[in-house]
């Protein structure tokens, strides 16, 4: 008896071209891509002329189980994933306790997902100080890579490494065929910056494009010395684009992500009391945005993530001085790109290299295209569609976000991870069960 299903369609990007077609999985693989109205022995899904594409792949995603589960936990983020399209999250090492900083913080990371995933889950490593020792023991209990910070990130325990580590970081990384993430601010310009205050624009002014600059120069050169693989997270200065440019024309080994965020909204319109806007580096001015978006389309960044970071609602309160900085947006990352780029007139092939290859890419996991040989990670969304952000619909454990109220393009219906169907019709699918993931 055959064990396949399929998924049929009239608009199945292919080679990012919308194709009558029917997706045949076996096993949560995609195993063939035949004619709309084919037949197979399983079940087939019609979803009409829903567009399917592969779904979405996050590469940042701060879950702060254990330790912190009242932030956000892998039940309500994998949810969250879920009815955003996601398929797969990679989870960032430092808000737990304890830390993803050692294979046996690894070990307590992954017990505290028992029973509680609906899409597949993956962890970075993190490097601190100190614990150069533990990437291979990481390395080969699965994790895809490696995180740093050139500044605390303001948690409990120092967790950043200094602008003299990149390269030993970079060298151990490169030994066992890992990439180095680098959340890239030096600590230089902002120990020469004013102090925030409680509104916005002393923020602002407290985070200058030049600590991203100067670290990012720091990083190109230290991944041109060594050879090894460097990754630059959340970009929020355009000012970097020229050198980035420049190194990746050169040879050097380095990619880059940027956030939904500084490609939405301009300082100019956050209010001095909008604490939900705060995140690290800041939201800039709409040039500095639009300079982005041009980034990505030449190719300078590679892709689009999320940063999910949320907090419970008292760590936003008490002016920008002293809130937490964090944006959560697993959920929304789909619309919230669709309805900027056709703004902008951009097709939904670019959608498709930013939010699902790339990060495929980064991570080396077989997804991002609808193609036999790939997971079976797939996603039916309505883009014509229109919502308004209802924040207590999310699923994400604190429902605070900037985006409330904001009218987006993009209603996401079904959600497929590794063939499994975890999102149906607004609803998570309760018997949705979410893997852990290795390297490969």
């Amino acid at each position: 008896m055959s064990s396949a299903t399929g998924i049929a369609s009239d608009r199945v990007l292919i080679y990012h071209a919308p194709t009558p077609a029917l997706i045949v999985i076996e096993n949560g693989t995609i195993v063939d891509v035949l004619d709309r109205d084919a037949t197979i022995e399983g079940p087939i899904e019609d979803v009409g002329d829903l567009v399917v594409m592969p779904a979405l792949i996050d590469t940042n995603v701060h879950v702060s189980d254990p330790g912190h589960s009242h932030w956000e936990g892998f039940a309500t983020a994998t949810g969250a994933a879920a009815a955003g399209g996601v398929a797969a999250i990679i989870d960032m090492p430092l808000n737990s306790v304890p830390r993803t900083v050692t294979a046996a913080g690894l070990a307590r990371k992954r017990a505290a997902t028992r029973g509680l995933l609906k899409v597949d889950v993956g962890f970075w490593g993190g490097i601190v100080p100190g614990n150069l020792i533990e990437i291979r023991p990481m390395r080969d209990a699965g994790v895809f890579g490696f995180s740093s910070a050139l500044i605390d990130s303001g948690l409990a325990e120092p967790d950043s490494i200094g602008l003299e580590d990149l390269d030993g970081a970079l060298q151990a990384t490169d030994a066992v065929g890992l990439p180095l993430l680098v959340d890239a601010e030096a600590p230089g310009p902002l120990l020469a910056a004013p102090p925030p205050g409680d509104n916005y624009r002393s923020f602002l002014n407290s985070r200058p494009p030049e600590a991203e600059v100067e670290a990012i120069a720091a990083v190109i050169d230290a991944a041109d010395r060594t050879g090894g693989w460097a990754h630059i997270l959340h970009l929020s200065s355009a000012d970097a684009l020229p050198m980035l440019a420049a190194a990746r024309g050169a040879g050097v080994r380095i990619t880059v992500e940027t956030c939904p965020h500084y490609l939405t909204f301009g300082a100019e319109d956050i209010y001095d009391d909008a604490t939900e806007f705060k995140c690290s580096p800041p939201i800039r001015p709409a040039e500095n945005r639009e300079r982005l978006w041009q980034g990505l389309l030449d190719g300078t960044i590679d892709m689009v993530v999320s940063d999910h970071s949320p907090c419970p609602p008292e760590f936003k309160a008490g002016g920008f001085a002293r809130a937490w900085s964090g944006i959560a947006s697993l959920e929304l990352r789909l619309p919230i790109m669709w309805t900027e780029a056709s703004r902008r007139g951009i097709g939904l092939r670019h959608l498709v290299r930013w939010l699902c290859e790339a990060p495929a890419a980064l991570t080396r996991l077989r997804a991002g295209a609808i193609e036999p040989g790939r997971r079976a990670d797939l996603v039916a969304w309505d883009p014509d569609a229109e919502f308004v952000v209802e924040p207590q619909r999310l699923h994400q454990r604190h429902h605070l976000t900037p985006y409330a109220g904001r009218s987006l393009r993009g209603v996401i219906h079904h959600t497929w991870s590794a063939g499994k169907m975890v999102f149906a019709d607004g609803q998570l699918v309760r018997a949705a069960k979410g893997d852990l993931l290795e390297h490969q």
